[in-house]
């Protein structure tokens, strides 16, 4: 796929990702402007999946960076293996003549050596150290790195469309910011919600639904729950109350400031908001 296909192909979501007008506006402008997107959001608000939909709305091959709290910039270039090249000229390997054999390419150097425009996801980029978006600047705006130990410079053949992703954790710097398109996916409202569970779950009873995103809302909406479910919580106790033919009944007479929901181990998820739920429940309890 060539620039001008890229910017010619708008997405507009897929059958299995409901994207809402303003999400859709943010990727078609950092597809246009090739600048990277910066996609924030609550945990569960699909912000890793929109990259996996975005490579299969525009054909384009995906290729996935998992940050992790040790990962370091240099790594999305290349690793330079110094020790097994120590090791193989002790042994007596010919490989050691080539230091090329002990270059590892990094996923950088993936995207822009890519045959095809790629989707590159860099996930999750606040679980790094605070040095690590500052180290990508001058990669992601030159799109070219050198490999100093074998003396060539890798540049991309096209600017690849890049997402990434954050869930807060950290402060970003500004000067990165500033090359970025940032997008806020807010939590779905309850419209958007009945599209996401239609489209996972097509012909469910609508009564189940709409008791199940009322127990869910009031739920998100208690106060000093820890962590609230997300969208793929809700997901997940929906096949659940399937799978166990819940009678509507029982959820009917749920509610969340006096009774823990039927199967609420898959909408809470630490003890703390469960021994909560309980007191709520036991404290309604001793009020009728």
């Amino acid at each position: 796929m060539s620039d001008t296909t890229a910017e010619q192909t708008r997405f507009e979501g897929t059958q299995s990702y409901i994207a809402t007008e303003d999400l859709k506006v943010a990727v078609n402008a950092a597809v246009l402007l090739r600048r990277p997107l910066l996609v924030k959001g609550e945990p569960g608000t699909g912000k890793t999946v929109l990259a996996h939909e975005i490579s299969k709305a525009l054909d384009a091959p995906l290729i996935e960076w998992n940050v992790k709290s040790t990962t370091k910039a240099q790594q999305g270039l290349y690793e330079y293996d110094a020790v097994a090249r120590l090791r193989d000229g002790q042994l007596g390997d010919e490989r050691v003549h080539d230091i090329s054999n002990y270059i590892k390419k990094g996923k950088l150097w993936e995207a822009f050596t890519s045959e095809q425009l790629p989707v590159l996801l860099i996930d999750e980029i606040d679980k790094a150290d605070i040095e690590f978006p500052n180290d990508l600047l001058q990669e992601l705006d030159r799109m070219s790195f050198d490999v100093y130990e074998t003396h060539t410079r890798i540049e991309a053949k096209e600017r690849p469309i890049v997402v990434i992703t954050s869930n807060n954790e950290k402060e970003l710097p500004d000067a990165f910011l500033r090359r970025c398109f940032f997008h806020y996916i807010k939590f779905p409202d309850r419209d958007t919600m009945r599209e996401i569970i239609d489209v996972h779950y097509p012909g469910i009873q609508k009564t189940l639904v709409t008791k199940a995103m009322e127990i869910f809302y009031e739920l998100r909406d208690v106060p000093g729950l820890k962590k609230k479910p997300s969208t793929s919580e809700l997901l997940d106790w929906l096949k659940l109350l399937l799978n166990e033919d819940m009678p509507l009944e029982v959820l009917q007479d749920s509610n969340p400031n006096s009774a823990i929901p039927p199967l609420h181990g898959a909408l809470l998820k630490n003890e703390q908001d469960v021994m909560m739920f309980e007191r709520l429940a036991f404290m309604a309890r001793r009020q009728t």
